[in-house]
């Protein structure tokens, strides 16, 4: 074959190359005009916005015309952008650790990877690093497909000032990792409990009578896995890699269509963006019917709720409060209205955010 197409085709890539080198730096030094121009203006704290950081990453998905696919694309800008704002400062995001987690991908999913991880022992502990400034953002899991919701999540949101400002859906690919050489040599198996929940039927059938151990999180498990001898983890690939373990089977979860929903914690809802979400956390005294009247306006407003789910209250025995998600922001008009007659209703309504959906 004639070395002088290739040639000719490697020219014109490295001049693409020279030119995209040239336009991302151009693009960071208009960041940090934006940077001056904020701190001229006093607006020394307001440096990272979710909802420009959504707008742009839609734009550039629907502006699309391959061959590269949307999720590449945006995976692409989001770096460019994060590498850009950490020109100002690196965001410090607290997340579920340690690090190899579900969670910790999350976070470099949203935030890109410019930025300064603080791996966490629980959620709990993130939520308090938010609250006292250690951290301007948090990351957190709140739901599962196939297990459901992640109940420390919601207790905390109830009790806690912060906003979410964002979420992040993550396909969930769970694998035995381990440095045993062979899963007869196994004799424990440690995961976060929704991990060991989302394999239980392969567990039953490849390891029945095994040992299952609860661990805060699957990095966690993956540690323990390479310090104790015949002990396997239910992980990442990610935190595999970082234990130095052996992924004997790969994608043992029971079902295919396995993801995990996390939420962006801060101090403040972005503005509103035309493609948002608003969750709230809804009680009303126990009376028959009374959830169907909190839930009325919704309707008669034409407002979209994509989730409910109720907690025990911890006002009281058998009392209940509601998670609910709707599709817009509460600054929209409809929206505006209809949580004005629930709050009439309701003993208690607290809006716990306003923030752009997902961008894949």
């Amino acid at each position: 074959m004639s070395e002088e197409p290739l040639k000719a085709i490697r020219a014109q890539i490295d001049s693409i190359d020279d030119e995209l080198l040239r336009l991302v730096n151009e693009r960071a030094r208009a960041a940090a005009e934006v940077a001056r121009v904020k701190a001229a203006d006093g607006e020394v704290g307001d440096f990272y916005r979710p909802a420009r950081e959504a707008e742009v990453l839609r734009r550039v998905r629907d502006s699309n015309q391959g061959p590269l696919d949307d999720e590449a694309i945006t995976r692409l800008f989001r770096e460019v952008m994060s590498a850009c704002l950490a020109l100002q400062r690196p965001l410090r995001v607290a997340f579920l650790g340690p690090e190899g987690t579900f969670t910790q991908e999350a976070a470099l999913k949203h935030f890109g990877h410019a930025i300064h991880s603080l791996p966490l022992d629980g959620i709990d502990a993130v939520f308090r690093e938010v609250e006292s400034g250690g951290a301007e953002y948090g990351v957190v899991p709140v739901e599962n497909s196939t297990e459901g919701m992640v109940s420390h999540t919601l207790d905390r949101l109830l009790s806690s000032p912060l906003q979410i400002v964002g979420e992040v859906e993550l396909p969930i690919v769970q694998n035995l990792a381990t440095r045993a050489e062979d899963l007869s040599a196994v004799t424990a198996v440690y995961s976060h409990q929704q991990g060991l929940a989302q394999c239980r039927l392969w567990l039953e059938t490849h390891l029945p009578g095994i040992e299952r151990v609860a661990v805060s999180s699957t990095a966690e498990a993956a540690r323990r896995a390479a310090e104790a001898p015949g002990a396997a983890a239910i992980a990442s690939d990610a935190a595999a890699e970082r234990y130095q373990l052996t992924i004997r089977q790969p994608a043992i979860q029971d079902g295919t269509a396995n993801s995990t929903r996390f939420l962006v914690l801060g101090k403040e809802s972005p503005e509103p963006t035309g493609e948002d979400k608003t969750s709230l956390v809804i009680a009303r005294e126990n009376q028959p019917g009374g959830l169907a009247g909190l839930l009325a306006p919704l309707a008669r407003y034409g407002l979209n709720m994509t989730r409910l789910e109720s907690r025990p209250s911890p006002e009281g025995m058998w009392e209940y409060v509601f998670f609910i998600d709707l599709e817009g922001h509460a600054d929209d008009p409809a929206l505006k209205r209809a949580l004005g007659e629930m709050q009439r209703l309701a003993s208690l309504l607290k809006i716990l955010g306003s923030y752009p959906r997902s961008v894949a």
